[in-house]
């Protein structure tokens, strides 16, 4: 068993528990009677070595040694100023496992991501109760990790909780709603439901543009998911209409961070420190390939269309640190632009170009 748990990556062995009479240990993942304990902080308990290995991967390797005062009743003790302490654990957890979580989501790592989402809740609950807005985004969190590994029950019921503790707290905000409409929108476009798909969606850029503005990045994921629900219904054209609008506006933030990462160019290390996170990578890449796919297999193509997508593309990526990307994307914005005559686009796209590869001939700050 050591040896199956190091294949792993556990740096600590699973040793067999002797439970004493009348007491009983419960898995921290799945909650049924366990028998093996964790070598570490031997208040952590699994009914097998999967459940173990799972929980190492997800979240444990990050918190074994806070769970000791948590877990230990001798060192428990009704003080305020224990108590106090032991609370700050909590909140600390929390907010700790919300980031992994959220992290190993960013990656698509859905199963790594679910250890980390339940014990997050648990925490909440200890440092919130069992009725706070704080638990809402923590459903949400679960409900994502859920959707991406297909257990649509498990997402509608943990949506329904979250419906249910925004009818007790009507005051949660309006960034509480735009994410709680925006899951329910991904769980309605998953079973089929595409009207009521369409009606969370709107509301959720309803919110979203109330908290963050109507052109901001977040209410524009809105009109993405609003536009493929519309293209999966065949209503091509309003999904065009909103695909064009999205690569306008998406165009205007990138040029901004362009001409920002421009003008710190003197500064060696600035060029190459990315500009968006791996989670904003991700999400943006994929919204703005799903645009350009739609372009290039419309029957109607729109080159000047395909050449904004693509140049959005090739910025996103320079501006990322991925040189090779940038420059894929940045050869199909150009060759796209040379089907239009007197393209405004194509200086704009041989500049970002040459920027690209400058990158790719100069050293990194720190190489030799």
């Amino acid at each position: 068993m050591e040896g199956t748990s190091r294949a792993f990556g556990i740096t600590s062995e699973i040793i067999p528990l002797s439970l004493p009479k009348g007491t009983e240990k419960l898995c921290e993942l799945c909650q049924r009677p366990a028998n093996l304990q964790c070598s570490e902080c031997r208040v952590t308990f699994y009914c097998d070595a999967e459940h173990q290995q799972a929980d190492w991967l997800g979240i444990h390797w990050r918190i074994c040694p806070m769970l000791i005062p948590l877990r230990t009743p001798s060192l428990l003790s009704f003080e305020k100023a224990c108590q106090i302490q032991l609370h700050l654990i909590k909140a600390e957890l929390v907010e700790i496992c919300r980031s992994v979580a959220q992290s190993k989501l960013s990656e698509g790592k859905h199963e790594e991501a679910l250890p980390a989402a339940h014990f997050c809740l648990r925490c909440s609950i200890d440092v919130h109760g069992p009725n706070s807005v704080q638990l809402i985004p923590v459903y949400l969190l679960l409900a994502e990790a859920n959707m991406g590994l297909g257990n649509l029950a498990s997402v509608a019921e943990l949506l329904s909780q979250a419906q249910w503790a925004v009818l007790q707290i009507p005051e949660c905000g309006h960034e509480v709603y735009h994410r709680l409409h925006r899951s329910l929108g991904c769980l309605n476009t998953a079973t089929g439901n595409l009207d009521a798909a369409l009606v969370n969606f709107a509301n959720d850029i309803y919110y979203a543009s109330e908290e963050y503005g109507l052109d901001s990045t977040v209410t524009c994921r809105g009109h993405f998911l609003m536009a493929d629900v519309f293209a999966k219904q065949g209503e091509i054209t309003i999904a065009r209409s909103l695909y064009s609008e999205l690569a306008r506006t998406w165009h205007g933030h990138l040029t901004k961070h362009l001409k920002t990462h421009i003008q710190n160019i003197e500064n060696p290390r600035k060029l190459f420190e990315p500009s968006f996170d791996k989670f904003q990578l991700t999400e943006v890449d994929e919204t703005l390939r799903t645009i350009l796919d739609f372009w290039q297999n419309n029957p109607r193509k729109d080159s000047g269309q395909i050449a904004l997508v693509a140049l959005c593309l090739a910025t996103l990526w320079f501006l990322g640190g991925d040189s090779l990307k940038a420059l894929g994307f940045g050869n199909i914005a150009l060759q796209a632009c040379q089907l239009i005559r007197n393209h405004d686009l194509t200086e704009p796209i041989q500049g970002l170009l040459q920027l690209v590869q400058s990158a790719q001939t100069e050293p990194r700050p720190g190489s030799d």
